[in-house]
Order: C-alpha cells, then sequence, then structure tokens
C-alpha cells in the first residue's frame, strides 16, 4: 500500500471518531496515533461531556496510546488528525515526540501549523515533527461545517428567531 493509500485508511478512522464526536453534540474532531501499521491510540473531542478544556482529540489519543504502551514518549508514530492542531496539542505532541502528524482541514481561527501559528516544526524547539496536511480535507470540512450550521440553527430556534435559508 502507498503512502497516500495508508494516510487515507487511517485519516477515514479518524473521520468515524469525528462522526462519534458529533453524535454526542461534541465539534466532530478525531484522531487516530498509528505505529508500524497499527492503530495504538484513539480519541475524539470530549470537552463538553468531560467538561475538560484539555479533552481534544489528539489529547485523547495520546493519553490512550501512552497507557497502551506504558510510555509518555511516543517516537515513531504518527498521528491522523481531521484538524489542525491548536497551541496546546501542537505542544503535547511535539513532547511526546510524535514524528509524523497528518490532518485534513486547515484551523484558520487556532491552527498551530501555519494558520495562526507556526509550531510543529519550529526551529525552536527540540523535536520537530513532519507534517502532510489535506487529507480527506473535503470530508472534514463537510462535516464540521454541517455541525456548526446545526448548532447556529438550534441557538437561533431557541432564540426564536427565524431559521435562515440557503441561498
Amino acid at each position: 500500500m502507498s503512502d497516500s493509500q495508508t494516510d487515507t485508511v487511517f485519516m477515514t478512522a479518524a473521520l468515524e471518531l469525528a462522526e462519534q464526536a458529533e453524535s454526542q453534540g461534541e465539534v466532530p474532531v478525531g484522531a487516530v496515533l498509528v505505529k508500524h501499521g497499527v492503530i495504538i491510540g484513539r480519541g475524539y473531542n470530549q470537552t463538553i461531556t468531560n467538561n475538560d478544556p484539555s479533552a481534544h482529540a489528539e489529547i485523547i489519543a495520546l493519553r490512550d496510546a501512552g497507557l497502551k504502551q506504558a510510555n509518555y514518549r511516543l517516537p515513531d508514530t504518527t498521528l491522523y488528525i481531521t484538524l489542525e492542531p491548536c497551541v496546546m496539542c501542537a505542544g503535547a505532541l511535539i513532547h511526546a515526540r510524535i514524528a509524523r502528524v497528518v490532518y485534513a482541514a486547515t484551523d484558520p481561527k487556532t491552527g498551530a501549523d501555519g494558520s495562526m501559528f507556526e509550531l510543529l516544526q519550529s526551529p525552536l524547539h527540540n523535536h520537530r515533527i513532519e507534517v502532510q496536511q489535506g487529507v480527506l480535507a473535503g470530508q472534514s470540512v463537510e462535516l464540521l461545517q454541517r455541525f456548526f450550521q446545526q448548532r447556529r440553527a438550534a441557538t437561533r430556534a431557541a432564540k426564536g428567531e427565524p431559521t435562515k435559508h440557503a441561498p
């Protein structure tokens, strides 16, 4: 299997976790951590469910893998994530010594791989992470847009405001 096929397979697994997050009312972001072709950690956003601002998909996947590997360092791994990591998650990825990050959609508001900040490959850190972006971006963007459109519609309905119709 080629690298791009492998990336697609694992990003699809991350998208399935994002859908699970959405089904629980969470922002639909999912992540899988892979070592030597095997998923060793899984996570999806659980900030609302757990009342935990650190319960991002990446952090949950790192915790899952760390427990399974009995190590807080996770070298020789690739994290597949449906949305560009934020600053908090980028820091955790650097500290865990993740080798590679593959993400689908960019995050123009809080992204830490160049959208707002450049942390994953910064020469200021003692560890740099190889990055691949855009794998299955369309599916991730569609999932996120649908989620936020539904959330805005629900907010308007709760306020008794008229529903906006798409042009």
